[in-house]
């Protein structure tokens, strides 16, 4: 049994499960909690030194971290769907829209680290400026040429979708006003993907 060290509101971690459940591999992993904002936790270091999340442990104890890595070897232990594809020019990008989402997902949460662990009086307008600035400007990108959708997600479907979805959760989704393509390639994504709805409670 492989063993995911997690966080419920994790972005991240939410892409690893949702595309577990999309490959039918879920019941194949136990969740684990990793909580990154103790100053040890010797459990999630024994599966990360970076103490990062998500993280996955394999049942012969071989260690896979960050999510893109997880997500590839998930989508490896099953033919289909086909998450990444394995070569050419539509295999890169999968991936240019896996990094695109990834950068929504880190500078958000630059965002909200910001507002947690630095008193007010601390804050540096001009560098939460610059992680809302990325975020704006890939929404933009976006909302100009949506993903195409096919009916069947990959890596970067379901990496935007996770990045949509903790925009939502922590920005009370104020970038839906100005992004109506993005919310109708979401709302596709939704409708299509059951495994948006049950890993919401995870990421």
């Amino acid at each position: 049994m492989m063993r995911l060290m997690f966080a419920p509101a994790s972005p991240f971690v939410r892409k690893a499960v949702m595309t577990a459940r999309i490959k039918g591999v879920f019941d194949q992993m136990t969740l684990e909690h990793g909580d990154t904002r103790g100053a040890h936790n010797p459990l999630l270091i024994a599966a990360n030194p970076l103490a990062k999340i998500p993280a996955l442990v394999l049942a012969d104890g071989t260690q896979l971290f960050d999510s893109r890595v997880i997500c590839e070897y998930l989508d490896s232990l099953a033919p289909t769907p086909v998450l990444y594809p394995a070569s050419g020019i539509d295999r890169y990008r999968c991936l240019t829209r896996v990094a695109l989402a990834d950068g929504i997902m880190d500078a958000a949460l630059l965002i909200v680290y910001e507002g947690r662990y630095r008193p007010a009086d601390k804050h540096v307008p001009e560098w939460l400026e610059r992680q809302q600035a990325k975020i704006d400007g890939a929404l933009s990108v976006l909302n100009a040429a949506p993903p195409a959708w096919t009916g069947q997600p990959d890596g970067g479907d379901i990496a935007l979708a996770c990045a949509l979805g903790y925009l939502d959760l922590r920005f009370a989704g104020t970038w839906r006003a100005t992004h109506p393509a993005v919310v109708a390639w979401l709302d596709r994504f939704i409708a299509a993907v059951p495994a948006y709805d049950a890993t919401a409670a995870v990421g």
